[in-house]
């Protein structure tokens, strides 16, 4: 966890005693789930997209991250899967592939990788769950800010002062500064197009 600034019970960007905006920045990877990416529909036939013909849903949830410190930030992800298949006749495995994706700034990605996650639904059940990992490392040194930059979002600011009234967020150097050093960790089913195409427009 990096400390930009603390001061007894103060809030983020509240004014501390001496002067300075309190906030605190982790340069851990937050773990988020991208739009359209949490579920998953399987379709008999699968080139169908008739209510009828759903086969399988799927969803990710309980989405929980750790993270270990050192020069390489190791975060580890959790999560659960949760479907419902609408035959629940006889045994049957479902495998989905999902993906992990290590983002920079918002929008580069860094890395990225596939993994599955098997479910498996006992005869006469419509419902089963699966848990799955996923994680990432991170150069602490890339995901921490420069010295600079800290000292100009933490410096002493009096009633008076030119600067006083200035948000340091709202500098560009900082701005910049706060957008290279910010990574995410980002997980999701590994969709197709079509099934992309169907979380976003249905």
């Amino acid at each position: 966890m990096l400390a930009l600034a603390l001061a007894g019970c103060s809030r983020r960007g509240e004014i501390d005693p001496t002067g300075g905006i309190v906030t605190v920045r982790s340069a851990c990877p937050v773990a988020a789930i991208p739009a359209y990416t949490g579920d998953v529909t399987l379709f008999n036939p699968a080139q169908s997209r008739d209510a009828s013909a759903i086969d399988v849903v799927a969803n990710i949830t309980d989405l929980r991250s750790t993270c270990s410190d050192g020069a390489q930030l190791y975060t580890q992800a959790t999560f659960v899967v949760n479907a419902r298949r609408n035959d629940a006749s006889a045994a049957r495995q479902v495998t989905l592939p999902y993906f992990s994706a290590i983002v920079r700034g918002g929008s580069a990605v860094v890395a990225k990788r596939i993994g599955q996650v098997t479910l498996n639904f006992a005869p006469g059940e419509y419902r089963a769950t699966a848990t799955a990992t996923a994680g990432s490392y991170v150069d602490k040194a890339s995901a921490t800010l420069p010295p600079e930059i800290q000292q100009k979002i933490t410096q002493k600011r009096k009633a008076g002062d030119a600067d006083a009234a200035i948000d340091p967020f709202a500098q560009p150097d900082v701005k910049a500064a706060l957008q290279r050093t910010s990574f995410e960790l980002l997980l999701g089913f590994n969709l197709t197009q079509d099934q992309l195409k169907y979380n976003a427009t249905r």
